[in-house]
């Protein structure tokens, strides 16, 4: 309206005129309305239309939809499907909505039901049989376990339950028998919140065990949704003691593992025993039995396994520039299983970037296939591999995989690959490298790993050794940039 010149006899004209050349896209109110997000509306605007008379399907669908009783400031829910009901016919959809009601459910029921679980609404054949499975579960829940004595009889109530359902369906954990678990656990639907029950199922994901096994666990072993997960701290070789680890493994990991000793939040335990290669071995006694155990534990004294460098470090954060920065940085390093130890700190004073830029680095990584206790090894060894955004690191690893033909467990011996300059030092080393050996010249075998990690000049004395002239070959054909430090 600020945009519309005013004068008190011709502002009903302007604005007309200004209305021909800007007209008000009357979707954008529809989709609004519906309980779309105002940043997110573009994504469901039709091309080249404003009025709601030039298509009225959606806002008929919609229609229909509140006329069986679906709260209208909830349709958006539907609406974000792919394939969503608003695609459809207003005969379809009555057709869907009766069919539902085959099931016994009455229209509050079906109503939360089509709220959590959109794609019933979804036109592929291959989901009818999905969506008559869901239909039974909830059947055997809502019906034969008497859930519905339990909630209250209006659209908010039973999509909050079915919100929770959701929860463990999207695990998968046996489909065939799932109304039977979820009806003989039905007090974990009734008594926690559905973000209690996403965290928890986060905190099993962790594991990196099937997420099927974990819906089946926390459905046989509810007590564990009353366990503290997250604030607690403990040992790290007091807790993998208290579940039975062996002496001889313990030795090992002390060993082998000492970045991940020490101290840590309960939160982060599922990452720690990942980080240890132990996470299958865990889930495998907590679901044989051995679940209370991490309820009961606690750490033993107040000075075990308390590093004082370490508690020293976190005074000095304090007087850091920005601490909060920092400290965000070390909850990462914890996050992925790093203990409460000086070498901890000693990781963290030479990584550069912010936690959340750190945490898609590592991700990035993981996603290519480095396993989880390598990748955290690595990390130990060489932290600033984390320091390079992912469109470098995946040159890299691309590089090393597919140019130069190693595999990933080379990587994990030779982290610091990641720390050269892809153009001025990897890239030209292994092609003279390529050339020395099609041109006979490597009389003598070395380690790929000292063709990249060489400093210049005795890069230069170990190409002299294999020949006079190769040095001088270098230098004019291949030879780039006269840095050789590492990024």
């Amino acid at each position: 309206m600020a945009k519309v010149d005013y004068s008190f006899l011709e502002f009903s004209s302007n604005l007309q005129r200004y209305l021909s050349y800007y007209p008000i896209n009357e979707f954008e109110f529809f989709y609004e309305s519906i309980g779309i997000s105002y940043d997110e509306i573009n994504g469901f605007l039709p091309r080249g239309k404003f009025f709601l008379s030039e298509d009225f399907s959606s806002y008929d669908v919609a229609c229909a939809l509140w006329e069986f009783g679906f709260p209208w400031e909830k349709l958006g829910v539907l609406c974000k499907e792919k394939d969503s009901v608003f695609t459809r016919s207003v005969s379809e959809v009555n057709e869907c909505l009766l069919r539902f009601k085959e099931y016994e459910f009455d229209g509050i029921m079906i109503i939360g039901v089509c709220l959590a679980f959109p794609f019933v609404f979804r036109r592929e054949c291959e989901l009818r049989g999905e969506v008559e499975a869901l239909f039974d579960v909830l059947r055997t829940v809502f019906l034969d376990y008497e859930l519905v004595k339990f909630v209250d009889g209006n659209v908010d109530a039973w999509f909050d339950v079915c919100r929770k359902i959701r929860v463990f369906y999207d695990l998968g954990c046996a489909r065939g028998n799932m109304g039977e678990l979820l009806g003989r656990s039905k007090n974990v639907l009734l008594e926690y919140t559905e973000e209690m029950l996403v965290k928890k199922v986060e905190f099993f994901r962790k594991l990196d065990v099937p997420k099927e096994e974990i819906g089946l666990f926390l459905l046989s072993k509810t007590d564990v949704f009353e366990f503290d997960l997250e604030s607690r701290c403990f040992s790290v070789v007091g807790i993998l003691k208290y579940f039975g680890l062996e002496i001889e493994k313990l030795k090992s990991i002390k060993k082998n593992y000492p970045y991940v000793l020490g101290r840590n939040k309960i939160a982060n335990l599922p990452h720690v025993v990942r980080s240890l290669g132990l996470n299958e071995w865990f889930f495998d006694r907590m679901t044989n039995g051995d679940h209370n155990l991490l309820g009961t534990y606690v750490i033993g004294s107040p000075d075990e396994d308390l590093d004082t460098c370490y508690t020293e470090y976190l005074i000095k954060i304090d007087s850091l520039r920005l601490p909060a920065h920092a400290l965000c940085k070390l909850n990462f390093l914890h996050s992925i299983g790093f203990g409460e130890t000086k070498l901890t700190t000693k990781a963290l004073t030479t990584m550069n970037g912010s936690s959340a830029k750190l945490q898609d680095r590592f991700n990035f990584l993981l996603s290519c296939g480095i396993a989880f206790p390598n990748l955290c090894k690595m990390i130990f060894r060489r932290p600033k591999i984390l320091d390079q955004k992912i469109e470098l690191l995946d040159q890299k690893v691309k590089y090393f995989c597919g140019d130069m033909g190693y595999s990933l467990q080379s990587l994990d011996e030779f982290p610091a690959f990641l720390n050269y300059d892809l153009d001025t030092r990897i890239k030209p080393r292994y092609r003279f490298h390529m050339w020395l050996i099609e041109n006979n010249l490597c009389k003598k075998k070395y380690a790929f790993t000292n063709i990249i990690s060489s400093s210049e000049k005795r890069f230069i004395a170990l190409i002299y050794r294999m020949h006079p002239a190769a040095p001088k070959k270098w230098l004019a054909s291949f030879y780039k940039n006269p840095g050789d430090s590492i990024l």
